[in-house]
């Protein structure tokens, strides 16, 4: 099972390469939104590794959101092309359960703790879901406004860890002791891995025509809410 993995939701382009479950290949740039012209160069680099082998991709999987617009449509417009290119299928991960499994890497995490991974949008707007320690879901991703008050219930029942590129500008206003924030979180393709292989084994496979990611744009066309 080889599967490429490509993930540019965010400032970060990010691509790599499995086999089994194994890393095969990573590559990564934050130095802004240069997807365009840095991504078809990472996948490149990726299929190299197969050549000596003469091995073949079995699937692409691609970030699928909550995420900036002109990211997403690179990463996924560049997956389907691959796709169709190979005959191949197309994965779908959810860019804050990517972000999620970095944070679970993390020592130290306090007992019962939930994880609350945040995507970045205008003012005091933020995209987030809430998972438990085994990566369960606790609340679907939705749209935030932050105030003092958010996450109010929650927090005064367990520790919640706060991370992605939505977290920053929440640290002001998140001042209860059980909101603790993880720094430095970025998503990354090499953390798609185990997502993409158990959706590869039940064939949990998107449409590669009609598929589309979770844009931020879309969000705005609803009101966001309050916890």
């Amino acid at each position: 099972m080889i599967i490429l993995h490509i993930e540019t939701s965010t400032n970060v382009c990010s691509v790599a390469l499995s086999e089994n479950g194994s890393c095969l290949f990573s590559k990564s740039n934050a130095d802004g939104m240069n997807h365009a012209a840095l991504l078809s160069g990472f996948i490149a680099e990726a299929l190299d590794v197969l050549k000596p082998s003469k091995k073949n991709l079995d699937a692409v999987a691609v970030s699928s959101g909550p995420g900036s617009y002109t990211g997403l449509r690179i990463g996924v417009s560049t997956a389907k092309g691959l796709c169709y290119g190979y005959g191949i299928p197309l994965i779908a991960v959810s860019t804050l359960e990517v972000l999620t499994a970095q944070a679970l890497k993390k020592e130290d995490i306090r007992e019962n703790a939930l994880f609350c991974p945040m995507i970045d949008a205008r003012r005091m707007e933020v995209y987030a879901a809430i998972y438990a320690g085994n990566g369960e879901i606790k609340r679907e991703i939705a749209a935030d406004i932050i105030d003092s008050e958010s996450y109010a219930e929650i927090l005064a029942m367990q520790p919640v860890y706060f991370f992605g590129n939505g977290a920053e500008k929440c640290k002001s206003v998140l001042t209860h002791p059980n909101a603790q924030f993880i720094d430095g979180l970025v998503p990354l393709a090499e953390n798609m891995i185990s997502f993409a292989e158990i959706a590869f084994k039940e064939n949990n496979f998107v449409d590669t025509a009609y598929f589309e990611p979770f844009y931020l744009k879309e969000f705005h066309t609803t009101t966001p809410k309050k916890l």
